[in-house]
């Protein structure tokens, strides 16, 4: 199969993991593999590097498989030591468009350190592109889930961040300045409150919560004061304590208030970003409707936040059509790059 042209590679890189697709003209999933964060303000670069390497490296080793009866979205979830074995690479690999929508791509710094990961990454896995366009990876996600018309992606994942289009291509984005002074609303976030609720608890600052039994269970620790060290441990990570986030959204379906009393809280933040969003971009005063997409883990899985920040929104603006499809990430990357096809042709 690698001795014919491939239309479209896109990739989607974020905080918790890479995903690489083979994909027709239409859009089709040919192939997929999948690696962990290939963000490399969070893992650096050399680790983001292999990371991105490593998920393309699997898509092309399915490509190029004898049999290879192509992919569909279910196999997103599998890991590659899961999946049907494939055979190596063979040889170079020609695409029309490769399409990277990456987290970290924040400033101008961030564009030449992602742009040479991401050419370091083609050359070591013998794709070879005719176009190469690289975008944050809501910025690409928001452009292919929208069509380039009005609209503004939500992501609230590990972290969380907002950005927005408006009719004459006008762009702007509010939050996602990591966690350790923003990602508001994101599972990080989440799971931070509720170490922070458990310990007041404890002090009684605040009142008990089911969430500490929870979180003493999860994390195998004994009592408050362990998991008071487990946070100035080398064991605390962003990735860990965004797992937290789903044992917040148990409690609250239990019926625990200080549980979700933090996922309305979460829903808020991100509202609040939404509403800038909107503002920036004067969305409000627009001819039409425009379109809120909502993604990522919190989002999609946390029926609290979802319902609330859609509440709100709707209460905000009029205009305001909130897309009730739970897409992956990978579809806006891919809708991207179905754009830039037509370009070419």
């Amino acid at each position: 199969m690698n001795s014919a042209a491939i239309p479209l590679l896109a990739v989607d890189g974020g905080g918790t993991k890479c995903l690489a697709v083979f994909a027709d003209a239409e859009g089709r999933m040919l192939a997929s593999g999948r690696a962990g964060s290939c963000n490399y303000q969070g893992v650096g670069r050399e680790a983001a590097a292999l990371e991105l390497t490593r998920a393309i490296r699997e898509a092309k080793r399915q490509l190029t498989a004898e049999g290879n009866g192509g992919m569909t979205a279910s196999s997103f979830g599998v890991s590659p030591t899961e999946q049907t074995p494939a055979a190596e690479e063979d040889g170079p690999l020609q695409v029309a468009c490769a399409v990277f929508g990456l987290a970290g791509l924040d400033t101008a710094y961030d564009r030449r350190i992602i742009e040479e990961l991401v050419h370091e990454a083609l050359a070591s896995t013998q794709v070879q592109a005719d176009r190469v366009a690289v975008e944050n990876d809501g910025v690409a996600a928001l452009l292919g889930a929208s069509g380039g018309d009005p609209g503004i992606l939500i992501i609230a994942g590990t972290g969380s961040i907002v950005y927005g289009i408006n009719a004459k291509g006008a762009r702007a984005r509010a939050g996602g300045w990591g966690h350790r002074v923003g990602d508001e609303g994101s599972g990080y976030w989440i799971g931070k409150q509720a170490i922070r609720a458990a310990l007041r608890g404890y002090d009684g600052r605040g009142v008990a919560t089911s969430l500490t039994d929870k979180l003493l269970q999860h994390l195998n620790l004994q009592n408050e004061e362990e998991l008071f060290n487990w946070v100035y441990s080398a064991a605390y990570s962003v990735d860990k304590t965004a797992e937290l986030s789903r044992l917040v959204g148990e409690a609250a379906q239990e019926g625990d208030v200080p549980a979700r009393r933090i996922l309305e809280s979460a829903a808020d933040e991100l509202f609040l970003g939404a509403q800038a969003v909107v503002q920036k971009l004067g969305l409000s005063e627009a001819d039409g409707p425009f379109v809120v997409i909502m993604q990522g883990g919190v989002l999609q899985y946390n029926p609290v936040v979802r319902s609330r920040l859609a509440e709100r929104i709707a209460a905000f603006s009029s205009l305001a059509r909130v897309d009730e499809a739970k897409r992956e990430p990978i579809y806006g990357v891919i809708g991207q790059g179905r754009r830039l096809l037509d370009f070419l042709d």
